[in-house]
């Protein structure tokens, strides 16, 4: 009789069965990539079959476009700004309704709820409550700030830190319920046990928590970090990129240049960068993330 294991080493893994799968993959997927690359070095403008070779002419276009580096500027601070906030809001929250308070499963829901409302709606609701005239504005002038009533989506200097708040709003929920996880996968007995030793709270969570929290904290902050790159829905539906351009991310210059003045071979361009720089931030990040995930093991 044949040994499993000697079969199986024979015969090798079903390749096959999964090549319906990759095949329809690079149908839609890898093709599609492909001639957009290729796009990238032209002059196309998404109608006209007639395109001329431009090499890295898009590319070197990019550094010259005030809108462009801007833009990548933009795509980065609300990045790193998402990334903070929101798995520190998250973690705090997980850290409150991990306890034993009565409330905690109502809390749990109406904390979550937020994450599982469509980002364009909860953009459009929040696009009238900071108008003007909106709610936020209204309540201020309730409580007697009635002379502090900005214009938060209409003003540069506030336009784009409405945008991450409102983001913070809706995902910190989503963040909360990965390191809710996490703490609850970790065993009584150690919180006992330092509770004998007599840790504070804050050692307990700096020398035990913290680091068995470590995957929860890895897949938080890769989320964070690449949806907040990659960020479009909710900044078009708060402001349009606007005012002017203080709060164009890539995705939404992309967008501009695709479909609104019919530039598809530098927004393409933009594209190849806007991938390039998840890569990079994505990559970079696990390898840091993943070190210090070994070592607190």
């Amino acid at each position: 009789m044949v040994p499993i294991a000697s079969l199986q080493a024979r015969t090798g893994p079903p390749w096959w069965f999964a090549a319906p799968a990759l095949l329809l993959f690079a149908f839609v997927v890898l093709v599609p990539s492909a001639r957009g690359v290729y796009y990238a070095f032209t002059d196309w403008d998404g109608l006209s079959p007639d395109l001329a070779f431009v090499g890295l002419g898009n590319f070197a276009a990019m550094a010259d476009d005030p809108n462009a580096v801007q833009a990548v500027w933009h795509t980065l601070v609300i990045a790193v700004s998402i990334t903070i906030v929101q798995n520190g809001t998250g973690l705090l929250l997980a850290l409150g309704v991990n306890s034993i308070i009565k409330s905690r499963n109502v809390l749990r829901v109406f904390l979550f709820a937020p994450a599982v409302v469509t980002p364009i709606v909860t953009a459009y609701l929040w696009r009238n409550l900071l108008g003007p005239d909106g709610a936020v504005n209204s309540l201020l002038s309730a409580v007697g700030l009635g002379s502090w009533r900005p214009d938060w989506l209409g003003d540069p200097q506030l336009a784009l830190w409405s945008v991450v708040a409102v983001i913070v709003w809706q995902f910190s929920g989503y963040s909360m319920v990965i390191f809710l996880a996490g703490l609850q996968s970790i065993p009584k007995e150690i919180y006992e046990a330092a509770a004998m030793d007599g840790t504070g709270p804050v050692r307990r969570f700096w020398s035990i928590v913290r680091p068995l929290l470590a995957p929860a904290i890895t897949i938080n902050l890769m989320l964070s970090i690449i949806g907040g790159i990659k960020l479009f829905d909710q900044v078009y539906a708060l402001t349009g990129g606007g005012p002017g351009h203080a709060t164009d991310t890539i995705s939404t210059l992309i967008y501009k240049d695709a479909f609104t003045l019919g530039e598809f071979g530098y927004s393409i361009a933009l594209a190849v960068v806007l991938t390039i720089i998840v890569a990079v931030a994505s990559s970079g990040q696990y390898l840091v993330l993943a070190r210090n995930e070994r070592a607190a093991a």
